[in-house]
């Protein structure tokens, strides 16, 4: 495993050993040969992305992404000349029949966010090696601690370092990593745009990852016992968490994860109004964007995504009016009406 700088003692920009410090820990549980640090998740997808494509390139994506991503996807990169296809990310032939002689990027994202869909790695990332394609995957909802896409063929690992890496919601942060020769492309890109990470941050994130792997055995279990409980609740309709049986992907998630995450999310019977109602109501969980935290939060994605996308992008992303995404925290709360989670 390399540990040299990229480019030593030169300006921060370039670099510096608060960066180098968390950037190694992160190729090490990745599995990477190199790792980089930028200024935010979104500034190491869209870094690493501007990076791996041209003018005339076609890229694939998912219907089911993060909603940045989706933008970066639908708005960003056709405007320099790239063509992006979206597929059904649970079919495996779907990212095949969208392969084209000129596909330079696959981006990947399971679980995905918010609906917690699987995409099988493994076998995408063979499509794409064949095609003579770059995979990168968004590993944030998972971890390096419950599933290593690298491992599985997937050429980059991205993540927003500000959820579980950092773990304490008080930092942004993203982190790409990979071959060395492709991160140093990627560097000098980051040179060029700027997203670059500021050093208080890389210290923080380091001490976030102290504690990774043992919040996320919390966050594990605190998803898997609630989704059961949701799952089990007359006002909900379906359950997303790829822990459960009853998840589509369950098999491929089982296949390729160790643990299954702390987020989840849910649909209401009732709809919109019921979700928004029901996340006012909640005492514990706190209504807020940014999961990863020692705190429970919830989102009503249909609300929160509607400035990035339009109805019918949010459909196409199964994006439901009544959908409920939640993080749990690291600690179960004690059985009360002032904590009571019930819709």
């Amino acid at each position: 495993m390399a540990t040299e700088p990229l480019h030593p003692d030169f300006y921060t920009r370039a670099g510096n050993p608060n960066h180098e410090q968390a950037a190694a820990v992160i190729a090490q549980l990745e599995g990477a040969e190199r790792a980089l640090l930028t200024a935010t998740g979104m500034g190491a997808a869209t870094t690493a992305a501007l990076t791996l494509v041209r003018a005339g390139d076609h890229v694939i994506g998912q219907r089911s992404m993060y909603a940045g991503v989706t933008s970066m996807l639908l708005n960003l990169l056709p405007r320099f000349g790239v063509e992006c296809t979206e597929v059904d990310q649970t079919d495996v032939e779907a990212f095949e029949a969208a392969l084209r002689p000129n596909t330079s990027l696959v981006l990947l994202e399971s679980p995905s966010n918010p609906r917690l869909e699987v995409t099988d790695l493994a076998a995408v990332a063979e499509l794409a090696r064949r095609q003579g394609a770059l995979t990168l995957a968004d590993n944030t909802f998972a971890t390096p601690i419950n599933q290593r896409p690298l491992e599985l063929g997937v050429d980059l690992v991205w993540h927003s370092a500000t959820k579980y890496m950092g773990g304490h919601a008080d930092l942004m942060a993203g982190v790409v990593a990979g071959p060395t020769d492709v991160v140093e492309r990627i560097w000098n890109t980051t040179q060029v745009v700027g997203a670059v990470l500021a050093p208080f941050n890389a210290w923080l994130l380091l001490r976030g990852l102290r504690t990774l792997s043992l919040r996320m055995d919390r966050h594990n279990a605190n998803g898997m016992a609630l989704s059961e409980a949701l799952e089990g609740h007359p006002a909900v309709s379906r359950v997303y968490y790829p822990g459960l049986a009853s998840h589509p992907g369950h098999a491929v998630a089982a296949r390729q994860m160790s643990g299954f995450g702390g987020v989840l999310a849910f649909e209401l019977e009732a709809g919109h109004e019921a979700a928004d109602a029901f996340i006012s109501r909640l005492r514990y969980a706190k209504r807020a964007a940014s999961l990863g935290n020692v705190g429970s939060l919830v989102v009503h994605p249909a609300a929160m995504w509607a400035h990035a996308m339009t109805p019918a992008q949010l459909e196409a992303a199964g994006v439901s009016p009544g959908s409920c995404a939640s993080q749990l925290a690291l600690s179960t709360p004690t059985t009360s009406s002032k904590t009571s989670t019930a819709p």
